[in-house]
């Protein structure tokens, strides 16, 4: 279904593919593609954001790509370490902006700012090694003014505590577990962030991210933080996805 906020329609797609378009058209993608989220999906996107080599699908660009459109990269996206066939980031057939950690852009009317995102190698998602599944330097979160209204998609990492110092109106939240946060990481940060509203993403589409999203609703709900869900994206795929 679509979420209206504010002035925003978003629709999670599934896995991690959040589709959000303004009243006047403009419209945007955050990590599109895998898993067959996309199937049958226009070319209607205006500008599209990817956090790291994990959601980085070169098909799913170009399934969702204007001609037009512009392509927002973090710099530490490499196609020669994904063990996937993608299209190398600077033969992508779209204007393309890489971004650093901590950078911000403007595209059209959408103003976009980079944050680090990564798994902590002393917190809960460390392996018994000490090693992480995102290091420091392997993605970033979006943090998007779009009509006024501010957006922020985590990416993939833990939650970190710098996230609830961010001015937040709709928080795109990440409760896959296993290398991500889970739904009692995110709600406490959501009640720390304290946004307009909360949209769980990135859980359900595969096995691996199973999370009870009516537990997490009730949950930020009960902390009087508002919450809606978007369902559609938990049955798309059954192939076993990782965060």
């Amino acid at each position: 279904m679509t979420i209206r906020h504010d002035s925003l329609s978003v629709e999670w797609r599934g896995y991690a593919t959040v589709r959000i378009e303004t009243t006047s058209g403009f419209v945007v993608y955050l990590d599109p593609g895998r898993y067959g989220v996309l199937d049958d999906y226009p070319k209607d996107g205006d500008l599209v954001c990817v956090t790291h080599d994990h959601h980085y699908d070169s098909d799913g660009i170009e399934r969702v790509a204007a001609r037009d459109a512009t392509v927002v990269v973090y710099e530490g996206v490499d196609a020669d370490r994904i063990d996937r066939d993608v299209v190398p980031v600077a033969n992508l057939d779209r204007a393309v902006e890489r971004v650093g950690e901590e950078d911000r852009i403007s595209v059209g009317a959408v103003d976009v700012w980079t944050v680090p995102a990564y798994n902590d190698p002393d917190g809960p998602h460390a392996r018994a090694d000490g090693t992480v599944p995102h290091p420091l330097g392997l993605g970033v979160g979006y943090r998007l003014s779009i009509d006024g209204v501010s957006v922020f998609w985590p990416g993939d990492g833990d939650a970190l505590d710098a996230y609830a110092e961010l001015d937040v109106s709709l928080f795109l939240a990440n409760i896959g577990g296993g290398s991500v946060p889970d739904r009692h990481e995110s709600a406490d940060l959501a009640e720390r962030m304290d946004p307009d509203l909360v949209l769980p993403v990135h859980y359900g589409t595969s096995e691996s991210l199973a999370a009870d999203s009516a537990a997490f609703a009730a949950d930020v709900a009960g902390r009087g933080v508002p919450v809606v869900l978007d369902e559609r994206g938990v049955e798309l795929s059954e192939v076993d996805a990782p965060a």
